[in-house]
C-alpha cells in the first residue's frame, strides 16, 4: 500500500512501468538503489526531511515511544 507519508518521491520502476514512488514506500532494496552513490550532504537532507517527517506524524497523533511524557 503506498501511503505518500514523506513526500520525497524517486522515479522507479514497477510492474514493468516507470512511477513516481515517495521513499517510504519504497521496498528496501529500492531504497538502498536510490541512495546508493549519494553525497554525504544529499543523505544528510534526505535523514532532515524524513526526520521532520516522523515528527509531524508523532505530533498529529500524540505518539511518544519510550520514555515518561514530559
Amino acid at each position: 500500500m503506498d501511503r505518500d507519508l514523506d513526500g520525497v518521491y524517486f522515479r522507479v520502476e514497477r510492474n514493468g512501468e516507470c512511477e513516481s514512488v515517495c521513499f517510504s514506500d519504497l521496498t528496501e532494496e529500492q531504497m538502498r538503489d536510490v541512495t546508493g552513490g549519494r553525497t554525504n550532504e544529499w543523505l544528510r537532507e534526505l535523514c532532515v526531511i524524513l526526520g521532520k517527517t516522523i515528527r509531524e506524524i508523532g505530533d498529529e497523533f500524540g505518539i511518544v515511544s519510550g520514555g515518561e511524557e514530559s
